[in-house]
């Protein structure tokens, strides 16, 4: 067993929901922080995970962010298993970025 901290970055193309984070179907993970840089104007952007067990989207974070400014939407550590998918979006495209940071626990 293997832990791999890992990080994922997020530069939306669309404002459409993008993956940013896959877990492997040999892991688990522990996504530590969402971290958000805005650099102007009003956004909102949400976080959602797909849990691959029942093919479902659930939201997990909401935030309407005014730039300058920088955010955490991860208030806790969120735990994913063995292929959850992360997505996040964003209402515009432009001056928008995020880095994940996480902790990727590997069964083989």
């Amino acid at each position: 067993m293997a832990n791999i901290y890992k990080n994922a970055f997020y530069d939306p193309a669309t404002t459409a929901a993008e993956t940013v984070y896959t877990v492997p179907s040999d892991s688990r993970a522990i996504v530590q922080n969402i971290q958000i840089t805005n650099e102007s104007g009003s956004k909102v952007v949400k976080t959602a995970v797909t849990d691959s067990s029942s093919t479902t989207d659930y939201q997990i974070a909401y935030a309407s962010i005014s730039g300058p400014t920088i955010c955490n939407l991860a208030k806790g550590p969120v735990i994913l298993e063995e292929n959850d998918i992360l997505k996040i979006e964003s209402s515009n495209t432009t001056g928008i970025s995020a880095i994940i940071s996480i902790l990727e626990i590997n069964r083989s």
